[in-house]
Formats: structure tokens, C-alpha cells, sequence
């Protein structure tokens, strides 16, 4: 028997909708679909819950708008398709809330107003002032602009980044099927659902496949990415099927729908979230077994004795990936430059000073800006 879902007491939560759930290839929104997720939304309002919700849809909107059948592929032209449907999205949301008098805010981001301490902050006190105000935050990511380099990349993942953002209580993914499964349903008749996973393990990670579409850049894999974040934030997650009705509801209810991701108790602190998620790493520091076992089972800092290679250019107070035997096991802000740490590589912190001309700081990484993954 599954143990009980921590549902009952959420009263802030994101709810994240795909493209395939909203929108009919060639036509753009649904409208009968939309109005049935703002009636679903709007019964968590009424009963005092705040809710943000993280949608795709633009591009899929822009393709139908501008009589495109296929996705198109070149940056630019995507650009166009999402500039064209996030306004009609956006009209179709307004339309369906406001029949429930819910006013609803659009908020455009990339992976650069994550991975900027300072634009991550901005975003995070826009979003919690729009619910203050009892608006309801719909969330994209800001696909006329973003290219590779500043793209959170899916929208799975954004809703992650969201939860983060809003210190949510539940984070919700509405899919076209009904969970994780232990393999394809569609080909596997022995495949059964998971109702619940206590961690996103290597054999969790092996049931992902992916079955994407002409307008759906997610698949499981991205989901099971979103878990790994959330349960790091100690944040419940349930992947639910977003064609049952009032599934929302129901699960707020304690409805045994979809697959429930349990979080971690030790929640991290929202600065350590932003280490280790919002922020890609710049560089990356292999240590030695012992300086290992010093940060993960003693609560140690990382010292330059426990350095053995430095791997790409980043400045001081960069997010570096932390790696022992080629696998990487923590994240953290770095006190010193890469030349500089190349320099002092393997030293004693005493021999810093003499090697560098200068010493800022005893620790490559302090404690308090490590996080363990």
C-alpha cells in the first residue's frame, strides 16, 4: 500500500499544462479544454489556494495562426509562431478566467532570469506579488526571445523553477497520460503505473520514454528532471492525467491519480535551491575521495588540498560542478577564478598566499555555498 499523499494542506501550488492538452494540430487552443482547467482551477481559488500556472501552447497557437503544418525548425521562424500565439493564448486564458472573476498576469521568462541571482529575485517577487494581488500568474517561457544559451528548454522543467520561485506546496503536471509507467502502455500490456516514487533512482530513470509530437518538446525524461528539482526543494510532484475531470480537485482531495514524487524531508534553503538548479555550471572541479567524504559525510569545506583538476574558465562566485571518479555529486559557488585555482591546485590553504601573492579566502568552496546532489 502506497503511503498517504501530503496534498491536504497545500495552499500554494503550480499547475503545468502542455501543448497537447490545450491545443488541436492545425487549429490552435482549445477552447471547451481551457474552460474546463479554469473552472478546475478556479474551485482551488475559491477555497483559498493560490495558484500559478506555467502553460505551452504559444507556438503550437502561432503555427495554426499562420497556417504552418509543421514545426518549424529554424530559431527565428519559431520565434515568429510564438509571437503570433502567446497573445491568442494568452486572450483564450483571459476569457476562461474571467468567467470565474479571476484576473490572470503573463509572465515571460528564460533561463537567464533563472540563472541571474538578481533577475531570479525580481521574478520571484513579481510572481509573489501578482498572487498577493489574487492574481493567477500564467507562465511561459519567453520563446520570442530565448535562444539556446538563455533557454530553460521545457516547459517541465520551467514549472520546476516556478515552484522554487513561489516556495509552492505541490507541483502539478498535467499530461495525456495517466503517470510513470514501467514501460510504453501502448506496447507493453504488463506495463503498470507507479503510484508513488520515493526518489528518481537510476532504475526510475531507466522506465523513461519518450513519445513527443509535432508541437510537445516534453517527454517523461523532462519530468522526471522537474521531480529531481522539486523533491530537492522538498516539494511534492504528481505527473496526473489532464483529461480526467476536476483532476485537480480530486487530487487536492486525495485522489489516487497519476504519480506522486515524494519530496525530500531536509528542504533545501531557497539561496541552495538556486545553486543547484536555477544556475548551469560554469566549470567543473574534480576532487580527490578524501575531500569527498569530508563535504558529504563530515560537513566540510572544499580546500585546495583536495583539488586534482580544474575543468573551464569561470570567475570567482561561478556555480562549479563538483566530481569525484568522473561523477559529479555536488554544485557550489567558487571563491576563486579557474587560473587562479589552477594555480593552487593540491596546495595547503597556508601555501595560498605564498602561491598567489595574495589569500581571500582559506576555502575553494565554503560550506555554506556547497550543495550535495
Amino acid at each position: 500500500m502506497s503511503p498517504p499523499r501530503a496534498v491536504s494542506r497545500v495552499r500554494r501550488l503550480v499547475v503545468k499544462v502542455g501543448s497537447a492538452l490545450i491545443t488541436v494540430p492545425g487549429q490552435g487552443p482549445s477552447a471547451p479544454v481551457i474552460a474546463r482547467l479554469a473552472a478546475d482551477v478556479a474551485t482551488l481559488v475559491k477555497d483559498h489556494r493560490e495558484v500559478a500556472l506555467v502553460s505551452s501552447g504559444a507556438i503550437a497557437t502561432g503555427m495554426a495562426r499562420l497556417g504552418l503544418s509543421a514545426r518549424p525548425r529554424s530559431i527565428p521562424d519559431k520565434q515568429a509562431a510564438a509571437a503570433v500565439g502567446q497573445s491568442t493564448l494568452m486572450w483564450h486564458y483571459e476569457q476562461a478566467f474571467g468567467t470565474h472573476g479571476i484576473q490572470v498576469g503573463q509572465v515571460l521568462l528564460t533561463g537567464q532570469d533563472i540563472s541571474d541571482r538578481g533577475r531570479y529575485l525580481n521574478a520571484r517577487n513579481t510572481l509573489l506579488s501578482l498572487l498577493a494581488f489574487g492574481v493567477l500568474p500564467v507562465v511561459n517561457e519567453n520563446d520570442t526571445v530565448a535562444v539556446d544559451e538563455i533557454k530553460v528548454g521545457d516547459n517541465d522543467n520551467l514549472a520546476a523553477h516556478v515552484a522554487h520561485l513561489i516556495d509552492a506546496d505541490l507541483l502539478v503536471l498535467l499530461t495525456d497520460v495517466d503517470g510513470l509507467y514501467t514501460g510504453d502502455p501502448r506496447r507493453d500490456p504488463t506495463a503498470r503505473r507507479l503510484e508513488t516514487v520515493e526518489a528518481v533512482t537510476d532504475d526510475i530513470q531507466r522506465l523513461v520514454f519518450d513519445a513527443t509530437s509535432q508541437v510537445s518538446v516534453g517527454g517523461m525524461g523532462t519530468k522526471l528532471q522537474a521531480a529531481q528539482k522539486a523533491n530537492a526543494s522538498g516539494i511534492p510532484m504528481i505527473i496526473a492525467p489532464g483529461r480526467e475531470p476536476s483532476v485537480l480537485e480530486r487530487i487536492i482531495q486525495g485522489e489516487n491519480l497519476g504519480t506522486y514524487f515524494q519530496p525530500r524531508d531536509d528542504r533545501l534553503a531557497a539561496r541552495k535551491r538556486w545553486i543547484a538548479f536555477a544556475v548551469p555550471p560554469q566549470g567543473r572541479l574534480q576532487v580527490d575521495a578524501g575531500a569527498k567524504k569530508a563535504l558529504t559525510e563530515r560537513g566540510k569545506s572544499l580546500l585546495p588540498s583536495g583539488l586534482t583538476e580544474v575543468d573551464g574558465e569561470f570567475r570567482a562566485g561561478a556555480v562549479v560542478a563538483l566530481t569525484e571518479a568522473g561523477a559529479e555529486f555536488a554544485r557550489g559557488l567558487v571563491n576563486y577564478d579557474a587560473l587562479e585555482l589552477r594555480k593552487i591546485c593540491g596546495a595547503k590553504t597556508r601555501e595560498i598566499e605564498r602561491i598567489l601573492g595574495y589569500k581571500g579566502f582559506d576555502e575553494v568552496i565554503h560550506r555554506d555555498n556547497l550543495v550535495l546532489l
